[in-house]
């Protein structure tokens, strides 16, 4: 059996909804479907999920809903109509946007989450529908039902292991099932949604609650690249890659996945294919447990931006028992997390991602600190902070690997402002200014990848 998650882009147009059904009838094993909300039709267009969110802002400033109401509508009647639907499906749409907007309440987060979570659950809708029309048995299955848990409050959202036994039953439902991404249900009954690429996780956790022996996750790429076709002209297409790389890289910049949607596959062993929707034959990119690596130990090279590195000085610092956690701790009562912590003998740097900080807790950090770490020195530096990483599970077996990329960095005549490698020796980091970002990315995807095709 497989599970196919169809995102944003697959699933914005009537024409692309019919793409969808052509893959799954093409075949058999193709049982369960997980769906985005629609996306953008094309570049300056609004996906379902902002109308969403406007709705709800208009809402919540209890101002008159009808016209931005009738724009989300307006979008689900023009797929229903283009796929030959009558017009029930527009107002069953309506009926519920209708019953969420009801729900408003003081806790403003609840109330966005319901209304957020109405693009994926009425597409999902429209879709069985149009299932259905074509003479293919389909079902809709609403999350709360069929048992996808989540946490309650104020942990960010994760699912709970025992709504697992509830979601395998839907293995044995007839026909086609087609489920709703990014939402669950706690066990009070409350919708929560997952963070950004929630769908990703919903498919995850589908495929493995009913042990499916692949997870198809179609997109609008043929394959996961070495380096992002944007910066880097035709770069290598990734035949197979793991599952640990794969969370790497996407956690470092790679848009293809979210990372957080692995974990679920990973820990049953679900196979998972990156696949394309417009090229469904292509063959896509494997993500499995093991792959043989010796032929290129450097599987990708990712780039995030948007840092700040606090840098602690203070003499004698090793020989302080709990200095490292103390200082985390002053982090933690912030709620800031923090990316890597490169560190000497007398001075330690934290790198955090600047979504998280504000001149006031920057200030506060820095006080704390002076006052209850006594340090020597404390102070944020490097505000337009970007990191380049290479990933690959080869690499702790490739001599002089560090020594390649950090040359490569110095051609291109910029500085390296950090160097970290994790214990497992799967990535290497290197922070960089912002504005040499791609082309030391160029550089060393030259490096590494100049005369690689396809990377098996």
């Amino acid at each position: 059996m497989k599970v196919c998650k169809f995102g944003g882009t697959s699933v914005a147009t009537a024409e692309q909804i019919k793409k969808v059904v052509d893959i799954v009838k093409s075949d058999d094993s193709r049982k369960i479907i997980v769906v985005s909300a629609p996306g953008k039709r094309f570049a300056e267009d609004e996906k379902v999920t902002d109308l969403l969110i406007t709705l709800a802002n208009v809402a919540l400033n209890n101002k008159n809903v009808e016209a931005a109401l009738e724009n989300v509508v307006t979008r689900y009647r023009l797929i229903g109509e283009e796929l030959g639907l009558d017009s029930t499906i527009a107002q069953v749409i309506e009926d519920d946007l209708r019953n969420r907007l009801a729900t408003k309440s003081n806790d403003e987060s609840l109330f966005m989450d319901t209304m957020k979570a109405a693009g994926e659950d009425n597409n999902a809708k429209l879709i069985a529908a149009y299932f259905n029309h074509v003479g293919i048995l389909a079902q809709y299955a609403c999350p709360k039902k069929a048992g996808l848990l989540v946490n309650e409050r104020p942990e960010r959202v994760q699912a709970l292991p025992e709504g697992y036994a509830q979601l395998e039953n839907l293995k044995n439902a007839e026909g086609i099932v087609v489920f709703p991404g990014f939402f669950g249900y706690t066990k009070s009954g409350t919708l929560r949604t997952f963070n950004r690429g929630g769908s990703d996780i919903t498919g995850s956790i589908v495929a493995a609650a009913v042990r499916a022996d692949l997870y198809e996750n179609f997109t609008d790429v043929d394959s996961v690249f070495a380096a992002n076709p944007k910066v880097v002209e035709n770069p290598a297409a990734i035949g197979k890659m793991t599952y640990r790389e794969m969370r790497e890289l996407s956690y470092a910049g790679f848009s293809v996945f979210h990372d957080e949607a692995l974990m679920p596959a990973f820990l049953r062993s679900v196979p998972v294919c990156i696949k394309n929707t417009n090229n469904p034959e292509a063959p896509g990119t494997m993500i499995v447990s093991e792959r043989d690596y010796s032929a290129q130990p450097v599987i990708g090279i990712a780039t995030d931006n948007g840092f700040s590195t606090l840098f602690v000085e203070k003499y004698l610092m090793n020989q302080e028992i709990g200095f490292g956690r103390r200082l985390l701790q002053i982090l933690e009562d912030e709620g800031i997390s923090f990316e890597h912590t490169p560190s000497g003998i007398d001075n330690m740097s934290v790198i955090i991602r600047n979504e998280y900080l504000t001149e006031d807790n920057r200030l506060k950090i820095i006080k704390r600190i002076e006052e209850e770490l006594h340090a020597d020195d404390v102070h944020f530096r490097e505000t337009d902070y970007s990191m380049i990483v290479l990933v690959g599970e080869g690499m702790r077996h490739a001599t002089g690997l560090t020594a390649r990329a950090a040359t490569a960095i110095a051609r291109t005549g910029s500085n390296i402002e950090m160097i970290n490698q994790g214990s497992s020796e799967v990535s290497l980091v290197f922070g960089v200014d912002k504005k040499d970002e791609d082309k030391i990315l160029r550089e060393l995807y030259t490096e590494f990848f100049q005369k690689v095709k396809v990377l098996a």
